[in-house]
Order: structure tokens, then C-alpha cells, then sequence
């Protein structure tokens, strides 16, 4: 059995690249080993760089990618590399030995990647066949619907989920990127928001929903804001307490998110009694 391993960032969902690895998995009789390589991405958004969460936003790509990837009959694995994408890729060769690499990048006037000369570098260092996808999303857009679901105290909602899964109604194929804000920067704060993620991904997915989440910087706004820099989104949902009881309403969380987005926003309000329930 053959292994490919595919690197790739912000474009691993286009249409064009997983086209191009059904098409090498269909060539192999023997069967095709994918393996994915997402080199992690600093946030712009925030004083801090959390590591956790900068790990989360290329663990999700990978996870949202083999799940694609698996409806197509192609299965997959997945690792996060590091920032620089040559010593990623080249890590990830060290691990995997494949017999074929494909470097998936956004056009050259936009691809940082490119103007880094990854292509050939990776090329001239390696005895292994290379192949470039270009991708185009700001042309092509992704073949899927996205959407970006936060919340932290009421991820388990069942008015949340109820609000995603409605969006499974509009169209065939969409996912979900769950975001959870850490309640503070300490090492309490971080397990609390992932345990919450783990229930909001399990609710999820036992509605048959495609997602995967990550935890957060924990100023609310900057976690939505980092999230679009990670990912390419169609809407937000944001999920909140009451008003009366919300930091985040209290902070104008929605319509500065709104704002700032240029992307559809949806309040979901739901009670901690009723995100326990």
C-alpha cells in the first residue's frame, strides 16, 4: 500500500485537492495511505498565544478533513506539524516515508508558503515525487457549509443543537467548528473548557452532525476572531446565558462580533439548568 501524505493549511477543505486525492486513492489497487500534515498558525487576535488552542485550530482542519474524507471512502490520518511548513513537512516524511507528496497552497499572489519557495525546497531536498494543488477559495469556495458554533457554560444546550442542526436542513453536506472560550488563562480553566467541548462534540455527533471543536482564548471576542483567521465560515452562532446572568451580552459579545465579521450571526440563549439537562 502506497502512502500520500498531503500538506496543506487553510485549503485542505477545497474541492479541487480532495479531488485530487480521490483521484490517486481510485489509481491504487492496493489501496492508498493519506496522510495529512496541517502546520499550526499563530493567532493575530490577543497578548497571549495559548498553545492549546493553536494546536486545536490544525487538529480541527485534520479532523473535519478525514471525516470529508471518509464519506468519500478514503481513510485517513493526521498529524499537527510544526509552524514552519518545511520543517513540518519534512518531520512528517521522517515519520510516514511516503511514496508521493501533495502541497496544497492558495494562489501565488497569496500564498505566503510560495513566495517561501516551499515547492522546490521540499522537492530538492527529498527523493520523493512532489505535486502542487492550488486552490482558490476565494473563487471556488469550499464544498461544504461551514459554521462556527461558540459558547462555554452552555455548549450542551439542547437550544444550541437544535439551531445546528437546523442548518443541516439547508444544505446536504455542512459542518460545524465548535468553539469553546477558556474561563481564564489557568490550567483549571483550560480542562473545564474542554470537558465542555467534549460534551458539545458528543451531543453533536450523535445528531450526526460533521464537527469538531477547539478550546479558546478566554476573551470571548478574540476567540471568535482567531477562529475566522483559522477558518473560512458562512455564520456564526454564538450560545449565551441570559442576559441578566451573560458576561458575554454585557460585553456587547453579539453585535461586535456582527460587526466585525461581516458574517450572519445567530443568538442562542439557553439557561446552565437547561445546558445541564
Amino acid at each position: 500500500m502506497k502512502t500520500l501524505l498531503v500538506v496543506a493549511n487553510e485549503t485542505l477543505g477545497g474541492a479541487r485537492l480532495l479531488t485530487r486525492i480521490k483521484e490517486k486513492a481510485a489509481a491504487e489497487q492496493d489501496g492508498l495511505r493519506v496522510v495529512v500534515c496541517v502546520p499550526r498558525t499563530n493567532p493575530r487576535q490577543g497578548n497571549i498565544i495559548y498553545d492549546e488552542a493553536v494546536f486545536d485550530a490544525a487538529q480541527v482542519r485534520i479532523d473535519l478533513a478525514r471525516k470529508i474524507m471518509r464519506e468519500e471512502g478514503i481513510e485517513a490520518i493526521g498529524e499537527v506539524g510544526d509552524p514552519d511548513p518545511y520543517t513540518a513537512t519534512m518531520d512528517a516524511i521522517a515519520e510516514y516515508r511516503p511514496d508521493e507528496i501533495v502541497i496544497s497552497t492558495y494562489p501565488a499572489a497569496s500564498s505566503g508558503w510560495l513566495r517561501r519557495d516551499l515547492i522546490e525546497r521540499i522537492a530538492e531536498a527529498t527523493q520523493v515525487p512532489v505535486e502542487h494543488v492550488v486552490v482558490d477559495l476565494d473563487q471556488e469556495g469550499l464544498p461544504f457549509g461551514v459554521t462556527l458554533a461558540v459558547a462555554n457554560r452552555t455548549a450542551s444546550s439542547p437550544a444550541l443543537l437544535e439551531a445546528l442542526k437546523a442548518r443541516t436542513e439547508e444544505l446536504e453536506r455542512h459542518v460545524f467548528i465548535f468553539v469553546v472560550p477558556q474561563e481564564g488563562g489557568h490550567g483549571v480553566a483550560a480542562r473545564q473548557a474542554r470537558a465542555r467541548l467534549t460534551q458539545m462534540i458528543d451531543r453533536a455527533r450523535a445528531a450526526d452532525l460533521i464537527c469538531a471543536g477547539m478550546i479558546a482564548d478566554p476573551d470571548p471576542f478574540n476567540a471568535v476572531m482567531n477562529a475566522l483567521q483559522f477558518f473560512r465560515v458562512d455564520d456564526i452562532v454564538i450560545s449565551t446565558l441570559p442576559a441578566t446572568r451573560s458576561g458575554w451580552m454585557r460585553a456587547d459579545l453579539i453585535e461586535r462580533v456582527r460587526r466585525a465579521s461581516n458574517k450572519p450571526v445567530e443568538h442562542v440563549e439557553s439557561t446552565e439548568a437547561e445546558a445541564a439537562a
